[in-house]
């Protein structure tokens, strides 16, 4: 619903700005597809209040319209008094609730379902409702009959079970935009979708200008830079490789380092590069490109065993391994970490996580806050085998899984390969921390 109403608005020439509530990567990655803008995560787990309301005023302004899309119900989320559920947000940044209700198997059941919704939390302004999975006209005649005679929402629109408004998924969820090749006709067919069955003009008129404004919430950036000679980092963009959040590639820049792409499935060799950052995604999708693209292999191993500084996150860390394992294939990887990677059916770490920067950890983060605990998250099916037990790890888990429950981190010469996903933010600011390694490291 939200690709489509983003893409269908787009449409009528409006600038759409998108925001995803929580730490996810991959609807973002659509959202920004259907928007062509970056969308920005908005998690209470990472960032403090005043800082949500800073990025959302911040990316929000030059926009026409302002969409934020929720994750699980509306009032879920890990604290039992909701502090930190899409509620929250809404209340937070004053704006109105649109529900998306799917309706299998409901009629005049949908009424009470409302009004419980309207009257558990007077603070959330629920502005109407869009009926999902309808099966059919006389069903929508039934649930708009009893929305109307025992609620005051309106109802914004209709949705039948149509395959133009479902996108693949697999073990990890939906497939990425920047892998599925027919992510800009897909987008298009929900688009279509959308414009027939949503009153977006009523839309647009009940969630127009919020009654009370949250006020300024300017907040200082979220790192502490230490200018010096610019850098060069390359950093793995292709359909294997694709989980960045925008604030960190911000912090990048602002830290006087140029990002660099490469491709792990096609590129011959690195760029001219003084660290490497390959971040999250699928790599056990793409294991047969990547391993016959054995001249990158070679030169990213070269670049790491030289004491090249390098950082990567779950899918990279698998990359890194000496072979990764799934659904009865294995394939060599680039074999600077000694251990071999096994995907499962059943995710390994999942949700939040909270760790500690041990003293051996390499980048100055660690030696400034010792006992400090780092909020992130993880979400992997893999676990490594045959990892020595002597492999120098310089993260304590605190919450989570990451390698074995206890430790992550791998720290190979001037590697750190996590199953962590880190975010920039105040309370965590890894890019300045990085980009001052790398930058000592070149010196």
């Amino acid at each position: 619903m939200s690709i489509g109403l983003c893409a269908a608005y787009r449409r009528r020439g409006l600038s759409v700005s998108t925001f995803k509530k929580g730490p996810d990567y991959i609807d973002p990655l659509w959202l920004a597809r259907a928007s062509a803008r970056p969308c920005w995560n908005l998690d209470f787990f990472t960032m403090g209040e005043r800082e949500i309301r800073s990025c959302f005023q911040a990316h929000q302004h030059d926009a026409d319209i302002v969409l934020v899309e929720g994750n699980k119900g509306l009032h879920d989320g890990l604290d039992v008094k909701g502090t930190d559920s899409n509620a929250a947000l809404a209340t937070l940044l004053d704006l109105p609730v649109i529900l998306i209700l799917d309706v299998t198997g409901i009629t005049r059941g949908v009424a009470p379902l409302l009004t419980g919704y309207t009257q558990f939390d007077p603070d959330v302004r629920i502005g109407g409702v869009i009926l999902n999975r309808v099966a059919g006209s006389r069903q929508e005649h039934k649930l708009r009959a009893a929305i109307e005679y025992y609620t005051d929402l309106p109802v914004l629109g209709a949705i039948g079970r149509t395959p133009k408004f479902v996108i693949d998924e697999r073990h990890l969820g939906l497939v990425p935009g920047n892998e599925d090749c027919e992510a800009a006709s897909r987008i298009e067919q929900i688009a279509d979708v959308v414009e027939n069955d949503v009153a977006l003009d009523a839309l647009l008129a009940l969630t127009d200008a919020p009654s009370r404004s949250p006020g300024p919430a300017k907040v200082s950036p979220p790192n502490r830079v230490t200018r010096g000679r610019p850098i060069r980092i390359g950093i793995a963009r292709d359909r294997a490789f694709g989980f960045y959040y925008p604030d960190d590639l911000s912090a990048f820049e602002r830290a006087g380092a140029e990002l660099v792409p490469f491709d792990t499935l096609n590129d011959a060799r690195l760029p001219p590069v003084d660290g490497l950052f390959i971040g999250g995604g699928f790599p056990e999708c793409f294991i047969e490109a990547l391993s016959a693209n054995t001249h990158l292999r070679d030169a990213i191993r070269a670049f790491i065993e030289g004491g090249g500084p390098a950082y990567a996150e779950c899918g990279g860390l698998m990359y890194l391994t000496r072979s990764i394992s799934w659904q009865g294939v294995c394939k060599p990887m680039v074999g600077v970490i000694p251990a071999d990677t096994q995907v499962g059916q059943r995710p390994v770490g999942r949700g939040y996580m909270q760790f500690r920067a041990l003293a051996e950890h390499p980048w100055p983060m660690a030696a400034g806050a010792p006992d400090k605990i780092y909020n992130a998250h993880e979400f992997h099916y893999s676990h490594l085998e045959g990892l020595p037990e002597s492999t120098s790890t310089v993260l304590s888990v605190e919450r989570g899984y990451g390698l074995d429950g206890v430790r992550d981190g791998i720290h190979i010469h001037n590697l750190l390969a996590t199953y962590v996903h880190q975010r920039h933010v105040q309370a965590n600011p890894w890019v300045d921390a990085f980009s001052a390694f790398v930058r000592a490291q070149r010196t």
